[in-house]
This record gives structure tokens, sequence and C-alpha cells, in this order.
């Protein structure tokens, strides 16, 4: 039998409820709420006026509320600037104290049945008796649970969910650290290549700026994954890059995961989008730590 891991997760979660939940949330990000369903999740961005992201998350829809999944960072943000004008709505915008749990395996067929959760071929979402499953990929499964919530006998609950970070950073999937919020636009995320971003809704915050990357060729940046040996998560993120015999600043690390079995550290940096796979990176402030790009899982084009 395949071996299932179970993470717990530091993401959190904002709730939108209320019978302006659509219109009001639908202004606010980048994705088309008319796109959701109960059997769907969708990724999507919220940015500042500016078109910088304060998050990346994954949305979905659960009985009668809205829920946007991400790291705590980017939920404090988001959440800080979600409430500014909800004021002028009847919409009801908060953290949900429901538990994030990651389900790891190469076949999870099993785990699933013990949980009675179905999905159907198409699907990416369900709700089963203790909450809702989402279905980033195969071999990953993302849970919102209840406090009623176990998990069968056989999977192997993990500490921490650097095991869980280490295959989404794989993915290509964006997460924001802390300084990473307010300093970049959708598409030097790559959240174009996720399907994150519509292009035909109407507007929202920040709109002006991410068409104008799109159909002016304004965007210069991507979002690449990288890995490489070290002891640890690096504690700056500012990453160079080789230059002949000279080094210069390259970019920062905008997530990381640190895998203590093989002392493999895997990231995600934004970089210019001419970058080479072959371009050589380090950290600049643990200058023995060196790191390669690996390749991407998905084109930088439109999904």
């Amino acid at each position: 039998m395949s071996t299932v891991y179970a993470c717990p997760l530091s993401h959190q979660l904002i709730r939108i409820s209320g019978v302006d939940k659509l219109a009001y949330l639908h202004g606010q990000i980048t994705q088309d709420i008319n796109k959701l369903s109960q059997t769907n999740f969708l990724w999507t961005g919220h940015c500042n006026a500016k078109g910088k992201l304060w998050s990346v998350a994954k949305l979905f829809a659960y009985q009668e509320s809205y829920y946007l999944a991400a790291s705590a960072a980017e939920v404090a943000q988001s959440l800080a600037e979600l409430k500014k004008y909800a004021v002028f709505s009847k919409v009801e915008i908060q953290t949900d104290n429901n538990k994030l749990i990651g389900l790891l395996g190469d076949d999870l067929t099993a785990t699933l049945a013990a949980l009675e959760i179905h999905f159907n071929e198409q699907d990416s979402a369900c709700n089963f008796s203790h909450g809702k499953a989402l279905k980033l990929a195969d071999n990953r499964i993302l849970l919102m649970v209840n406090a009623d919530f176990s998990l069968p006998d056989d999977v192997i609950a993990l500490e921490n969910d650097a095991l869980w970070q280490q295959h989404s950073i794989l993915a290509g999937e964006p997460e924001l650290n802390e300084e990473a919020l307010g300093e970049y636009v959708p598409q030097m995320v790559n959240l174009q290549a996720i399907n994150g971003i519509s292009f035909r809704k109407g507007c929202y915050t920040g709109q002006e700026t991410v068409a104008r990357m799109k159909y002016l060729g304004k965007n210069k940046r991507a979002m690449y994954i990288v890995s490489g040996h070290s002891d640890g998560e690096l504690a700056e993120p500012e990453l160079e890059t080789q230059m002949g015999e000279n080094w210069r600043r390259a970019g920062k690390l905008i997530s990381q995961a640190y895998n203590q079995q093989s002392k493999t550290l895997f990231g995600l940096v934004v970089l210019p989008n001419d970058s080479e796979p072959s371009q050589l990176l380090r950290a600049k402030h643990a200058p023995t730590v060196e790191l390669s790009i690996l390749p991407l899982p998905y084109s930088l084009e439109d999904a």
C-alpha cells in the first residue's frame, strides 16, 4: 500500500458571507467568481490599487460562504484590506477556525474512500461529512475540516507542513511571504499560468495594471523554482546570480521549504523572465548555499 501523510497546515482561512458576497468579492480579486461552484476551486489573486498582490489564494465555496485559503501573512493582509470597504455592502468577512490539513501520497484512493470523499472525474472540490476537500493534484488533497474530524489509523500524521510546502513549491504554486506582500503583479508569480486571472470579467482593484501587463507586454519577470543543498531555511531571502566573475542581485525568495532528510532547500523566486535554466544562484548572506533553477511544470502562457 502507498504511504499517506497528513500535514497540519499553517495556512489560514478567510470566510466571506452575506447576500452581497458575490458582488463584493468579485470586485476585489482577479478571478471570475461566476465560474465557482461547489465542485471546483479556483486560484485567485488579491491586489492593491497599483496591481501588486496582497495574496494568492485558493478560492472555494462551502455551504453558504466563500473561502480564501492562503498563508498566514497573506490572510492577515487580505483580511484587513477586504474589510476596509465591506461596511458599504451586506457582507461579513472574517477568519475561519476550521483546520486545514494536507494529504500526500502516491495513491490516496483508500484514504479518500475511508473518509467518504468522492471526486467526480472533472471535479476539483467536493463536500464531505467533516468539511471540504480540494484536489490540487492526484497525489495532493487539501482538507478543510471541523473539530470532529479524525484521520484513518493508517495515515501518518506529520508534525509540520514542510513536506506539503515542498510539494507546493515543486508544483509552482505561488505563495507570498511577509516581505513579498505588495511587491509583485500577478503575472510576476505566474498566476496567469494556473488560470488565476480572468481577463474578461468586470473591474476589480488593480485591474488596469494587470491588463496592461498582458496586452502591452509590459511584464519582464516570472516566478522560478529553485533548489540546492543547505543546512536549513534562509534567514535572509536575497539571492545573487553570477555574471562572469562577479555576482549581482537576482531577486528574493517569496516562499521556501526545507527537507531535513536530504538537506535540500526548495524555494520560489521572481527573476527576469529570460533567465536561463543553467543560471547559478546563491544566497547573498550565505554564499555557500548555491541554488539551481528547476523546470516549471507548466507553460508561462495563460492557462
